[in-house]
């Protein structure tokens, strides 16, 4: 996610010290390949609140569409209730013929079990909810304050080792931040490759 400022909102960074896990994952399998970590696992799907962008860096991108969904989150819906935080932040990223991620992204947060029959209405015009199907992904993982640079070089890290014959789509990754932005040791972050579904 990179490191987001919240100075001045302090509503903001309480509902972000609470991010809580709320997907159901099945771990299908655990690998270690070339010095690279990476686990293969299966996650439900469910409702997301969700935010589009195609016109900056993937940095800048991120940081817009992140700030938009902690304030849908936070209380900024029709409802004008604080929904607190779920885990991981979900950036599907689309790579360049270079490597390089363009600013399309499609920014994700998955809605806390008891608001997914019936999600608040967003106030901004730029956030949909979404449901979104289970998926099967490659997951590796790594810390610090990840930017477009980190996922880039983890994601071309996994490639590699899974090689050209492991069924998971090229033309777009998953790139997660599990972590609230003052925290400043123990990050989480990972890289989703997701696989072909049968």
């Amino acid at each position: 996610m990179g490191n987001l400022n919240f100075i001045g909102d302090p509503t903001m960074a309480c509902h972000i010290q609470s991010c809580r896990w709320e997907l159901n994952t099945i771990l299908l399998n655990t690998e270690t390949k070339e010095d690279v970590n990476y686990e293969v696992r299966r996650y439900d799907g469910g409702k997301f609140a969700c935010v589009d962008t195609d016109s900056r860096s993937f940095d800048e991108a991120s940081r817009e569409a992140v700030l938009k969904l902690l304030k849908y989150m936070g209380g900024s819906n029709d409802k004008g209730v604080g929904m607190g935080m779920t885990a991981p932040v979900s950036m599907i990223a689309f790579p360049k013929a270079d490597g390089s991620l363009s600013g399309k992204l499609k920014v994700g947060l998955r809605l806390p079990t008891k608001f997914q029959v019936e999600p608040p209405k967003p106030i901004d015009e730029g956030i949909r909810i979404e449901d979104r199907p289970g998926m099967t992904v490659y997951s590796t993982q790594f810390g610090g304050y990840a930017k477009e640079a980190d996922y880039r070089f983890h994601a071309n890290r996994l490639m590699t080792v899974l090689g050209d014959g492991a069924p998971y789509q090229r033309n777009q990754y998953l790139c997660n931040g599990y972590d609230p932005p003052m925290k400043p040791y123990g990050r989480r972050n990972e890289v989703w490759l997701l696989q072909e579904e049968p």
